[in-house]
């Protein structure tokens, strides 16, 4: 789930704020972070929009699909900004609705309603940079796809 709303909230962020995909992301189980690069700091009442559109998507019930491609072959809009080097020639795409578009090789639930509910618990932003904390209270009935 935790993965899946980086992913929701890296979009959100590009189209709230004209931003690229985040600057530093750490993701765990409990709490995860997120950094992006922008101009001003977020206002509170922009920070509960970002916490409100997360968990509307969330309800949407988005699907999440993947597919492997040739790095030649990558659907339009999906963001190569993050791709390494060194990557093979046959990328994993993560799709999740007609939301968001982009590689990745990461785990994630099947349906954005398997996430349940997201919460930004800190925020903070310094030199450029704002920071989302942020946790993710399970639904009850959760299917991670694999990293197959």
């Amino acid at each position: 789930p935790m993965h899946t709303v980086e992913h929701l909230l890296n979009q959100t962020m590009q189209r709230m704020f004209g931003c690229k995909r985040s600057a530093k992301t750490h993701i765990e189980r409990k709490k995860s972070k997120i950094n992006w690069d922008i101009d001003v700091a977020p206002t509170p009442e922009q920070i509960q929009g970002i916490e409100d559109a997360i968990n509307d998507l969330i309800a949407q019930n988005l699907p999440v699909n993947y597919q492997f491609v040739n790095i030649e072959d990558v659907p339009k809009g999906a963001s190569m900004e993050k791709l390494p080097s060194d990557a093979s020639e046959t990328i994993r795409i993560v799709k999740i609705g007609e939301y968001d578009i982009c590689p990745c090789i990461g785990a994630h639930v099947k349906s954005t309603a398997e996430i349940g509910t997201f919460k930004i618990t800190s925020t903070s932003y310094n030199d450029g940079e704002f920071r989302i904390v942020y946790k993710v209270f399970p639904a009850e009935n959760s299917e991670v796809l694999t990293k197959e």
